[in-house]
């Protein structure tokens, strides 16, 4: 009987080059990296990590929290520790927050560890999922669609440093997570 591939893909680790490497989404707030990743997680028959959640579990705050007592240092600080633990665990999905990419230590050693994947979204399509809630420590502003707008600008350039790039659609999620699929299964390792 053939096996059923639909449900989960688990590459053989002669077939993909991702096959030993932690798939790691990143990108702009709002681009889909936590709930593209839980589904892309299943369909790779990987476990799935925020690292937000994580990031909060060590420090007992909420990211928000951790913001507002200690600054946005102390955070990026105590994201690069916890990325690190996480990208020396098996292979998973990792959804990183929308600066951790940003850092060079942690970009280096995401390329060492992972696949990164830029899940790049439009502005329009951005705004209408961040506005949803107000719980984005960067956009507690009365002009947050501007700040947004002028993090997309910043932030663009990094994002296209990621291994692959992925457009996060404004439509069924199933459809960026096939997309995310088809490109690793082209991506090779640069030495």
């Amino acid at each position: 009987m053939a096996e059923d591939r639909s449900s989960t893909l688990k590459p053989d680790r002669n077939e993909a080059a991702w096959a030993d490497r932690t798939v790691a989404l990143v990108g702009l707030m709002g681009a889909g990296k936590s709930t593209v990743g839980r589904r892309l997680a299943t369909k790779l028959g990987r476990p799935f990590i925020d690292s937000d959640d994580e990031i909060e579990k060590a420090a007992g705050l909420s990211v928000a929290d951790i913001f507002a007592l200690h600054g946005e240092e102390e955070f990026r600080r105590v994201e690069h520790k916890v990325l690190e633990r996480l990208l020396s665990e098996p292979p998973q999905v990792l959804a990183t927050g929308g600066g951790a990419y940003l850092n060079p230590h942690t970009r280096e050693m995401m390329r060492k560890n992972a696949v990164t994947v830029w899940l790049n979204a439009d502005l329009e399509t951005l705004w209408k999922r961040v506005s949803r809630r107000n719980h984005r420590p960067l956009l507690r502003r009365p002009d947050a669609k501007q700040v947004l707008a002028s993090l997309f600008d910043e932030r663009r350039p990094i994002y296209e440093l990621a291994d692959l790039t992925v457009h996060s659609v404004d439509g069924p999620q199933s459809k960026t997570v096939t997309s995310i699929i088809k490109a690793l299964e082209t991506w090779t390792p640069i030495p």
